[in-house]
């Protein structure tokens, strides 16, 4: 009789234990769903505050490629002399600013997306410092000329990241 007792708690308990187990996991499946849900929502809620945020990054980025394109730059900012370096210091300094002014923003775009967008002031740069260089003789209106057409040719470095920030804003959405 006392074997048949220990063959029912034993069968109790073996029944108790696959409930038990059965409940944990169930439970803990119940749990990471839960918490996956939350962290789904508080993620939804956040994007939603930072999407406009990214947004006027992007317009505030695509001004200072607009600012900083050779084309736009020379027609807004006259040389003041006909010296050539004082208007290639002149260029090089609005870029500049342009580019302090606009620093903070590198935190709402993708790490190429920046670094393209410092390639192409960077860009800018270089064309405008080759330009001087060329028309040392000259005049500040022939350096400015000389780099109006060399672009009216090509792609200038603000449009091509330009481009590339629209594609990233078009992934937004």
């Amino acid at each position: 009789m006392e074997i048949e007792q220990l063959i029912s708690y034993v069968a109790f308990l073996l029944s108790a234990i696959v409930v038990g187990v059965v409940a944990y996991y169930f439970f803990k499946g119940y749990t990471a769903n839960e918490e996956g849900r939350r962290r789904y929502l508080i993620q939804k809620e956040a994007q939603n505050k930072v999407l406009p945020m990214r947004l006027q990054a992007y317009e505030r980025l695509t001004l200072l490629l607009e600012r900083i394109d050779p084309n736009k730059l020379l027609v807004r900012i006259n040389p003041t002399s006909g010296d050539v370096d004082s208007y290639e210091q002149l260029l090089i300094k609005n870029i500049e600013q342009e580019f302090e002014h606009n620093i903070t923003q590198q935190v709402y775009v993708s790490i190429e997306c920046w670094n393209l967008i410092q390639t192409a002031k960077n860009a800018t740069i270089q064309v405008i410092r080759q330009a001087a260089m060329h028309e040392k003789e000259n005049s500040a209106n022939t350096m400015r000329e000389s780099i109006l057409r060399n672009f009216m040719e090509e792609i200038t470095p603000s449009q091509k990241a330009l481009a590339y920030v629209k594609k990233e804003v078009g992934e937004l959405f």
